[in-house]
């Protein structure tokens, strides 16, 4: 049976969780608890929630540009949640982290072709930002981000946190998972992460974010 653990705040649970998944590493950084399995998920899945994305594709959205509309430049599809590959991938993030499904956001694919990218931002909404009421009034902050390489990119698109300086490449059917959060509940400034630019071919992965309270809009 998967324990639930809730929105994920305290970590160290969660993080003792994670551990348990077979073939998981932790990135050795004691400014992010960070972690990455290869093969999470079968090359023959990742290509059916490509076609998903492809078929379901719009241009992504910023809660915030600050000025810049080249800042995320890629596509995104929303996922269907009563499909059967959206439930199963959401089942194995869910037994991997033990966190309660219901804190989960509406799962997302984002599509990156020649030349887009996502530049360094963080998942988490800033306290400060004019529209962190909007965004997190219901359901409060983000805690855990899990994010799902659907394919092996010809060159670039890799997944840049400068803080810790770790590059995590795309890879087919790896999970990279991280927490937004320092031990103490604040967001963590080191979490930042650039979606470098895709130089051939293209990039799909999904993001599955995770909130405080049970997720409402």
């Amino acid at each position: 049976m998967i324990p639930n653990l809730g929105s994920g705040h305290p970590s160290e649970p969660v993080v003792d969780h994670i551990l348990r998944w077979p073939g998981i590493q932790r990135v050795p950084s004691a400014k992010v608890a960070m972690f990455i399995a290869k093969n999470f998920l079968e090359p023959e899945l990742c290509a059916v929630l490509m076609d998903r994305i492809d078929t379901k594709r719009r241009p992504s959205t910023l809660a915030d540009a600050n000025g810049d509309y080249a800042f995320r430049t890629s596509e995104t599809c929303d996922l269907d949640p009563e499909d059967a590959m959206t439930v199963e991938l959401k089942r194995r993030m869910i037994a991997m982290t033990g966190l309660d499904p219901t804190h989960g956001e509406p799962m997302q694919g984002q599509r990156y072709d020649i030349g887009q990218e996502f530049k360094a931002h963080t998942d988490y909404f800033e306290p400060q930002g004019q529209d962190f009421a909007k965004y997190c009034s219901v359901s409060g902050q983000r805690t855990w981000t899990v994010m799902l390489y659907l394919n092996d990119v010809e060159a670039g698109g890799a997944t840049r946190f400068k803080a810790i300086d770790k590059i995590v490449q795309p890879e087919v059917g790896k999970v990279l998972a991280w927490n937004n959060l320092r031990p103490d509940g604040s967001p963590n400034p080191s979490t930042i992460h650039h979606a470098m630019k895709v130089r051939a071919g293209t990039k799909y992965v999904i993001t599955q974010w995770f909130r405080e309270r049970p997720w409402g809009w």
